[in-house]
């Protein structure tokens, strides 16, 4: 018996309401330039730098998040440029692709 078998016996004359659901996908602007991936080293770092969006900052700032809570890594959005801390080229690449954005890869 799951949680909510149980919770129908203890109420049962409760009427579930639906949840709602965000889809966040579909808010994004998609655009038809490829958004640029590079790796760069500062302050004897690794971090990787996402450029080129030309939609609404608070967009792509949304896309940052999405990206760092995927990888579970920090970083941060400046200057119209998403950085995030460590060399994950080809993840970022492969989660973009699948949102449905073009990438190209830059430097190395």
């Amino acid at each position: 018996m799951d949680l909510q078998d149980q919770l129908k016996n203890l109420f049962p004359d409760h009427i579930a309401e639906e949840e709602e659901t965000q889809e966040v996908e579909n808010q994004l602007w998609m655009q038809d330039d490829p958004l640029i991936c590079k790796y760069e080293k500062r302050k004897g770092k690794a971090t990787t730098i996402i450029e080129g969006y030309t939609g609404a900052d608070d967009d792509f700032k949304q896309l940052a998040k999405e990206i760092k809570t995927f990888l579970g890594v920090g970083g941060s959005f400046k200057d119209e440029s998403i950085i995030i801390q460590g060399d994950y080229r080809n993840k970022i690449m492969d989660y973009l692709k699948e949102k449905g954005f073009k990438v190209k890869r830059v430097g190395g």
